[in-house]
C-alpha cells in the first residue's frame, strides 16, 4: 500500500512521504497543523485511495479511552434484571448483551483491514494517550467482565490529529511517526483552490490570496484565517459577484477586504486590522 494523493486532497511530498513510512513501520501517524489545514481530511482521503473502509473516533473534553475499546452498560442490566417478562430474564444472564463495543474494537474486529482515525486527541485529558499505549502498540485489550482477550485481526492504519492545545506524554510520542503540517504557501494554496473552484477566474484567485495572505501575516492576529476560511471566503466572493477593483488596493499597502467576516472570527482581530489600515492612511 503506497498513498499518492488524490484528485480531492493536494498532498505535499513530504506528507505523502509520512503517510508512507507509517504505512511501512506499522506505527500511528500523529499529524499536527494550525485548525483547517486539512488533518482530518487526510485520514479521509487515504482511506478513499487506499480503498479502506474509514472508521473515525471523535474525541471531546469528556472523551475516556475506555469508550473507545468497549462500554459496559450496567444500568441497562439491572433495569432487564428487574422486569418480569422471560425474554428480559434470557437476556440477562449473558453479560455480553451489555457490551457496547467501542470504535477500536470495531476497528480490531473488521474482517479487512481499516482506517481508523482519532481526531483531535489533545481534547482529552492528559492521561488519556496514556491510557491507549498498550492497546495501539499490541493491538489488543481484555476484557474484564466477560474475561477475553481481543486482538485485532487485521492492523489498522492509525492517524491521530492534534491542534497542540496541550502536549502529549514522550511514552506515546515514541509509539508513532510523527508528521506536521505547514500552511501552505501561495503556489500550493492555488493548487488546493483550484480542487474546489476550478473555473475561477486567476484575476480574482491572484488579488484574493494576496489579501488572504496580507490578513494572515498582520502581527498579533488572535487566530490567523485557515485554508477553509480561504474556500469559504472565495465562495461568497463569487456567489456575490464582488468586483476586481475591491479586492486590489491603488498602493501597497493593506486594506480591510470585503466580506472580511469569513476570514477574521473575533473582535479583537478585527479591531487590530482596522487599526493598521488606519495608521496607514493617515502615514501617507
Amino acid at each position: 500500500m503506497r498513498f499518492t494523493g488524490t484528485d480531492q486532497y493536494v498532498a505535499t511530498d513530504d506528507l505523502m512521504l509520512a503517510v508512507n513510512a507509517a504505512i511501512t513501520l506499522k506505527r500511528p501517524l500523529l499529524v499536527k497543523g494550525e485548525p483547517g489545514t486539512g488533518k482530518t481530511m487526510l485520514a479521509e482521503q487515504v482511506a478513499t485511495a487506499l480503498g479502506m473502509p474509514l472508521m473515525q473516533w471523535h474525541i471531546k473534553s469528556t472523551t475516556k479511552a475506555q469508550q473507545g475499546l468497549y462500554e459496559y452498560d450496567a444500568v441497562s442490566r439491572l433495569r432487564d434484571s428487574q422486569l418480569a417478562d422471560p425474554e428480559s430474564s434470557a437476556r440477562v444472564t449473558d453479560i455480553r448483551n451489555y457490551i457496547v463495543k467501542g470504535v477500536l474494537w470495531q476497528a480490531f474486529s473488521a474482517e479487512q483491514p481499516v482506517a481508523l482515525l482519532i481526531d483531535e486527541i489533545d481534547k482529552a485529558d492528559i492521561e488519556f494517550p496514556n491510557d491507549l499505549l498498550r492497546e495501539l502498540d499490541r493491538m489488543e485489550f481484555h476484557v474484564y467482565e466477560t474475561r477475553e482477550t481481543v486482538r485485532a485481526r487485521h492492523r489498522p492504519l492509525v492517524f491521530i490529529t492534534s491542534n497542540n492545545e496541550k502536549e502529549l506524554p514522550d511514552a506515546f510520542l515514541r509509539r508513532c511517526f510523527f508528521h506536521y503540517i505547514r500552511f501552505p504557501d501561495a503556489e500550493t494554496m492555488r493548487s488546493i483552490v483550484a480542487v474546489h473552484f476550478p473555473d475561477l477566474k486567476k484575476e480574482l484567485l491572484s488579488a484574493a490570496l494576496k489579501s488572504f495572505y496580507d490578513v494572515r501575516g498582520l502581527p498579533g492576529l488572535k487566530k490567523k484565517p485557515s485554508t477553509s476560511e480561504l474556500l469559504d471566503w472565495l465562495k461568497l466572493l463569487v456567489a456575490e459577484d464582488v468586483p476586481l477593483d475591491l479586492l486590489r488596493s491603488t498602493d501597497d499597502k493593506v486594506s480591510i477586504p470585503p466580506l472580511v467576516g469569513a476570514l477574521l472570527k473575533n473582535e479583537q482581530d478585527v479591531t487590530l486590522f482596522e487599526k493598521l489600515v488606519f495608521m496607514q492612511k493617515h502615514n501617507r
